[in-house]
């Protein structure tokens, strides 16, 4: 079965939990790798801020935690 991000998850949790969603956050030209933000910041919140498509990073997201599978 496919994961589902959490909404409430952090994109620093998400990266610590997964570490395969570090290439998907650089790839999309986002710096929240060391970040202090990104313990507060949502996917969500991410991609406003950063000007994407949620769904697409949420997608991008998914399909790396699924092959990279988490820490």
């Amino acid at each position: 079965m496919k994961r589902k991000l959490n909404d409430d998850a952090t994109m620093d949790g998400i990266m610590r939990e997964a570490p395969a969603a570090v290439r998907v956050v650089l790839q999309h030209g986002m710096l929240c790798v060391g970040c202090p933000i990104a313990s507060f910041h949502t996917v969500s919140d991410a991609a406003r801020e950063h000007d994407l498509d949620e769904a697409q990073l949420r997608c991008d997201l998914e399909a790396a935690i699924d092959a990279g599978g988490a820490g």
